[in-house]
């Protein structure tokens, strides 16, 4: 009898230790889910950023590139305005 109660006992023993992993598991699988989850929030926030700094170089080029069309335009508007002006 004596020996029933001790394999009782010892199965108690082992169901509390299998528990007490399982709690640990199912702890260390949140914890990971979560670290992945901050890590793409983390990954989107910096090609986010990438994005607008490459948008912002973008039209700054366009800027600068229509810029330099008016100003040939208006470079190559001069002689006929000097022309006009001297009466020719």
């Amino acid at each position: 009898l004596e020996g029933i109660q001790q394999a009782i006992i010892s199965k108690y023993k082992i169901r509390a230790n299998l528990g007490a992993l399982q709690n640990r598991l199912e702890n260390t699988i949140t914890n990971l889910q979560i670290q992945a989850e901050n890590l793409q929030a983390s990954e989107s926030r910096i090609s986010d950023v990438d994005v607008a700094l490459e948008m912002t170089e973008f039209v700054r080029q366009q800027i600068l590139s229509q810029a330099a069309v008016a100003m040939l335009s208006q470079a190559n508007s001069l002689p006929r305005m000097a022309m006009q002006l001297l009466g020719g």
